[in-house]
């Protein structure tokens, strides 16, 4: 599993996930460092997962193969989905998307799918941490480096975005946050100007 994530994992909670995350902002106010936390929100996580990609990914990235790889296929593929409302109902069809939910493999496969969110974080030199299909990044630096910290987190977000949009999932540019944190000496520093959240 990857190592920053949280939820359906031992030891892996909510409160362990938000201890990390303030944790990181008071030790950076501590130091007189400014923080910004961006809270990434996805539209319809768990049904966007696309099957094929998910099973080559099972395969290269965790070496998922053979017997193992054709539990998964199968797990995934053949299955209907359709819309009721009272009596009415539409009609059936094949689901190509989505993770079955209300299981525990669900949550683990979407998991496994969006892994690869930490290194694109990290490769900006930012600091993620996933807690099932929320992701956030926290980042911090001197006063003096607001604005470079701020392009950062900018081009950071476009590399989201556009690698969400190669997998078939859409980050939600309305509902992301992004929350800049300061002792109240320090809040004038702050930016005033707004970060860039996805491509246009």
């Amino acid at each position: 599993m990857p190592r920053l994530q949280s939820a359906y994992r031992t030891h892996h909670s909510t409160e362990t996930a938000v201890l990390k995350v303030l944790t990181d902002i008071l030790l950076a106010a501590d130091n007189g460092d400014l923080s910004v936390l961006a809270l990434l929100d996805l539209s319809a996580a768990f049904d966007a997962v696309d099957h094929d990609i998910l099973l080559r990914r099972l395969r290269v990235s965790y070496g998922v193969v053979s017997l193992a790889l054709d539990w998964f296929r199968s797990y995934l593929t053949g299955r209907i989905e359709c819309v009721r409302r009272g009596a009415s109902r539409s009609t059936t069809r094949s689901a190509l998307l989505g993770v079955p939910q209300g299981s525990v493999l669900g949550p683990l496969l979407f998991i496994l799918y969006t892994a690869d969110l930490i290194d694109i974080i990290e490769a900006h030199g930012l600091h993620p941490h996933l807690y099932a299909d929320d992701t956030q990044i926290q980042c911090s630096c001197s006063p003096d480096s607001v604005d470079s910290l701020q392009s950062t987190l900018s081009d950071c977000l476009d590399d989201v975005s556009d690698w969400m949009r190669s997998d078939r999932l859409q980050l939600n540019t309305s509902k992301t946050e992004i929350l800049w944190c300061s002792t109240p000496r320090r809040r004038h520093l702050l930016p005033t100007t707004a970060v860039r959240v996805g491509v246009d």
